[in-house]
């Protein structure tokens, strides 16, 4: 907690303890790096300052603020989860985690973080970070209930979201996967391991794939196409269409890497000079930042400066 006190990053979601932020902040960072969020979140509270805002905006503008990010369908229960705190609690967050349980997307980490965080609650938290840390400090791996267990046994019942965030903390700017700073650690004489701890679980290989997509441009707009709803991936999101010599020729824009999940991608952007029978729309660029597009279109549109 010392060591949590005097070398903590300085975050914006730290600055108070206000439950929407924290549960904001919380759904961000699922499988996302804080770097990648930093904007991310302060674009979207900007937007959407409380969850009555959240709650009344149309899905499409809550995709579009958070177009970038990724893993769309934490946007959809974020904005679910909104309406029920609006319509079921009365505009006011939940204090329990069990409470918090009942609001669409989130689990039994986000419910402990916000309820310990912006409550103190004196609930345990287990991620990533907290696991690795747990795991090495007892010189073994742990599954399942057992790390709750540990997790429990070891928080600070007073100050349970301090202790909480210095776990994760340490996990994440100490206790590194690959190349823990040990000499740094303020619980290393506590350390079964001092070091890696000898991984159980492979890591998924990544798959290579290569995707073309065409660029149509008209005057001041250009050619999109919309995701099924059906869609497991991105479903209604905006995007380019996949290009094919059928669409008309064109010359090559430009060329990038993107990876989703376990997948790499390497992406061609190529100029089309005629959609044909595409089912699209033609979408005028003023229109952009406030379409829900795929992070994929977004950095693309990027690149070639419409956006």
């Amino acid at each position: 907690m010392d060591w949590y006190g005097q070398h903590k990053r300085d975050l914006p979601w730290r600055a108070d303890r206000e439950p929407y932020r924290v549960w904001l902040s919380e759904v961000m960072l699922q499988q996302t790096r804080v770097a990648a969020v930093l904007e991310h979140y302060r674009r979207f509270l900007k937007k959407f300052p409380t969850v009555q805002k959240l709650a009344s905006a149309r899905e499409s503008s809550v995709l579009a603020a958070w177009s970038g990010l990724g893993y769309y369908r934490r946007a959809r229960m974020l904005h679910a989860a909104a309406k029920h705190v609006v319509n079921e609690f009365g505009r006011r967050f939940p204090k329990t985690s069990d409470e918090l349980l009942a609001l669409p997307g989130i689990g039994r980490y986000t419910a402990a973080a916000i309820a310990s965080i912006a409550f103190d609650e004196p609930v345990a938290v287990v991620d990533g970070n907290v696991e690795r840390v747990i795991g090495r400090v007892r010189g073994r791996q742990a599954s399942g209930e057992e790390l709750w267990t540990v997790a429990e046994s070891w928080l600070d019942r007073k100050r349970p979201g301090d202790f909480n965030q210095a776990m994760m903390e340490l996990g994440a700017t100490i206790c590194l996967p690959r190349a823990p700073q040990c000499l740094l650690c303020p619980v290393r004489d506590l350390c079964a391991t001092r070091g890696e701890l000898k991984r159980t679980a492979a890591i998924p290989a990544q798959i290579k794939r290569e995707i073309n997509f065409g660029l149509a441009r008209r005057g001041n707009e250009i050619f999109l196409v919309q995701r099924s709803k059906e869609e497991s991936l991105m479903p209604s999101m905006w995007e380019l269409p996949q290009y094919s010599n059928g669409n008309g020729q064109g010359k090559a824009l430009l060329s990038l890497r993107h990876s989703i999940t376990v997948t790499d991608y390497k992406v061609r952007v190529m100029a089309m000079t005629d959609p044909g029978a595409v089912a699209g729309r033609w979408v005028p660029t003023s229109r952009l930042p406030s379409l829900p597009l795929t992070g994929l279109a977004r950095k693309i549109l990027k690149r070639v400066e419409l956006m």
